[in-house]
């Protein structure tokens, strides 16, 4: 191995690897809402909607999970070709053998879909040759059963696109520094296509919102705006390092900019002369709705699950 191994890698070439293309955040509305705002790529589990409340707005599914609990790739094929998104993380393979079989499908969905970037997570250290060098390996991190670390090499994630699957951002750009940087063997920087967390929810329903240097203290804050705080965080740190995607410096344009409309408890939109007599109470699901009595509030949260946001 020559002494100028390196150096073959050029801070320009090793630059454009660490950008991502997207910053993924799959969660429901109306938190998908702020993230997308943003500039966030947002999307669901195969299994889920964005099981929404505000209808004032149209957010895309862009990335679409798999039910890694519950795995059907048939099911999943189905869904995707319903919601026809940007990202496809089509499933997890443990072995060479389904390694191949959800490259088989890769293949097919990219000759139906062309510049629809497909993920599998190679979940053991044979399985990644079984993939086709221009489908994405997801290299998982958080709360995996599994961790990238635990069965494989860094070396053997270099030269392959890569998207990181969970785990904060801190952690995410230490694993990606070590998927770009010049080594002395030299192979070719991992090409960082997507970075996603999710775990900012959990977070702001602990009452707390993520920054880099820790988590801040939320309790006066609603749960939407957590974790739009959050976000917003998240947002920055990826900008300072160069990782935020360039397409996705500014915010997306929505048709409408949700103001957290009121609704009454049937359903229907409330206006100001019903709102005006009402009881109005804010859900951390992100609705807010207007009762006639506490009688009908009493009923409908507990017909219904909802848990008022604590603001004291």
């Amino acid at each position: 191995m020559s002494t100028d191994a390196r150096h073959s890698w050029s801070a320009a070439a090793i630059d454009n690897a660490k950008q991502a293309e997207y910053v993924g955040f799959l969660h429901r509305e109306p938190f998908v809402i702020d993230a997308y705002a943003l500039g966030f790529t947002v999307g669901v589990r195969e299994d889920y909607s964005y099981q929404s409340s505000l209808r004032n707005v149209d957010v895309p599914i862009e990335i679409l999970d798999n039910d890694f609990r519950n795995p059907d790739l048939d099911r999943y094929i189905e869904r995707f070709e319903q919601y026809e998104p940007a990202v496809g993380m089509l499933g997890d393979a443990y072995d060479r053998e389904e390694a191949r079989r959800y490259n088989r499908a890769a293949r097919e969905l990219k000759g139906k879909f062309p510049g629809t970037e497909i993920i599998i997570v190679p979940k053991c250290r044979k399985a990644i040759p079984a993939i086709d060098d221009d489908i994405v390996l997801g290299y998982p991190m958080g709360y995996s059963d599994k961790t990238a670390e635990e069965y494989t090499n860094i070396v053997d994630w270099r030269e392959r696109r890569v998207h990181l699957l969970g785990a904060s951002p801190p952690k995410q750009y230490e694993a990606i520094q070590n998927l770009t940087q010049p080594r002395v063997t030299g192979e070719a920087p991992a090409d960082i296509v997507g970075v996603d967390w999710n775990g900012i929810h959990l977070a702001a329903l602990k009452g707390q919102y993520f920054t880099p240097h820790g988590y801040g203290d939320a309790d006066h804050l609603s749960i939407r705006a957590t974790v739009r705080e959050s976000l917003e965080w998240i947002r920055r740190y990826w900008q300072r390092r160069d990782v935020w995607p360039m397409s996705g410096t500014g915010q997306n344009p929505l048709d409408e900019e949700p103001m957290d409309p009121v609704f009454a408890a049937d359903g229907s939109r409330a206006t100001t002369t019903e709102l005006e007599d009402a009881i109005v109470v804010e859900y951390e699901n992100g609705q807010t709705l207007a009762y006639r009595s506490e009688c009908e509030r009493n009923r409908i949260e507990y017909r219904e699950g909802l848990v008022p946001v604590n603001r004291t």
